[in-house]
């Protein structure tokens, strides 16, 4: 039995995209532990408050985005979206020191949205990049969808934006992941 996993761009720009095709269970598993493996030596999830900038990049490596805040601070996202479920933002002062670490991707921060009030840049912002970027029949605009972890349960958020750049609406989902399992 032949089994592929397929892994496309969140960017409707990009045309590139990857397959696998794996001949048996025995292989899906080995290369699921294989990427799980490569994933937790590019961990998150260790930032303290008071530790320089130099210290968060020798240790994690190079931000996906930093960005300027309003407030005069620097945020580095480090995101393992499209195929994690963890998004850490890591705040800086003017001098170059942390004074905030959060993983974003829970109930708690997606609350925050304001429906009405945020835009596509405050999501951006506060989330960092999404998995993916989806459309809809019922939805004149963009569906940024987060992966992310509940306990022990799959989930996705979505984020409606309109074509205006304002978010319309939220929804939650669960993401049913397919396990091979050989009988």
């Amino acid at each position: 039995m032949m089994r592929g996993i397929s892994v496309s761009p969140s960017s409707p720009s990009s045309s590139s995209s990857l397959s696998f095709v794996f001949s048996s269970g025995l292989a899906c598993r080995a290369a699921a532990l294989a990427s799980a493996l490569l994933l937790g030596a590019c961990a998150i999830g260790g930032g303290k408050v008071g530790m320089t900038r130099d210290d968060i990049v020798a240790r994690y490596g190079a931000p996906g985005v930093v960005l300027p805040l309003a407030s005069g601070e620097t945020r580095l996202q480090y995101s393992r979206q499209p195929a994690g479920q963890e998004a850490e933002m890591i705040d800086l002062d003017a001098a170059g020191r942390v004074v905030r670490v959060r993983q974003v991707l829970n109930l708690n921060e997606f609350s925050k949205i304001r429906p009405g009030e945020w835009t596509r840049g405050d999501v951006l912002r506060e989330f960092g990049r999404p998995a993916r970027i989806e459309h809809a029949g019922n939805w004149d605009g963009d569906i940024l969808t987060y992966r992310w972890r509940e306990h022990v349960l799959n989930r996705l958020f979505f984020v409606f934006v309109d074509r205006q750049g304002r978010v319309g609406r939220t929804q939650q989902g669960d993401e049913y992941l397919e396990v091979p399992f050989d009988n």
